[in-house]
């Protein structure tokens, strides 16, 4: 028999941060053992790379503090219990994601690797599809007019 905390969640595919680990070890299996394509020189490479590892981690905390601030569960396996619109949420409805995106980046720029760069496409097509969407209906659900009101006013990814 289910809890009534196991039906009051979105049903996401995966724990998000699991489907970003899982992303990154293919990716560097890919670049490591298959192919390896260069974006730029590596200092430029290096410098972007350092740039977006500085900046993904602070987005993703920001995010974070500020649910907590809010009084909501982080984890999409519990309840949300309010609508968040306080710090990064006021550009983006998902900052904790498109950090994971972010860093997914980094890391082609850390390697210097094209493919590995491209590897950012099934991970924002997970993370869409398999929690996005999910979560954007959950909170539709269970917020009706309020969730619709954000949805209007700020954007899914930036």
């Amino acid at each position: 028999m289910k809890t009534d905390e196991a039906l009051d969640n979105p049903g996401v595919v995966a724990f998000p941060p699991l489907i970003w680990l899982v992303n990154i070890v293919i990716s560097v299996l890919v670049h490591f053992f298959l192919i390896q394509l260069p974006i730029m020189s590596y200092r430029a490479c290096l410098v972007c790379g350092i740039v977006l590892v500085i900046l993904a981690p602070t987005l993703a905390l920001s995010a974070l503090a500020t649910m907590k601030k809010a009084g909501t569960n982080v984890d999409p396996a519990k309840p949300a219990l309010t609508i968040v619109r306080g710090g990064p949420f006021r550009f983006t409805r998902n900052p904790m994601y498109l950090a994971l995106c972010l860093l997914q980046v980094a890391l082609s720029f850390f390697l210097n690797d094209w493919i590995t760069l491209l590897f950012v496409v099934p991970l924002g097509l997970i993370l869409h599809y398999g929690v996005i969407l999910r979560e954007e209906r959950y909170l539709t659900a269970k917020f009706g007019e309020p969730y619709l009101e954000l949805k209007r006013e700020v954007r899914r990814w930036i």
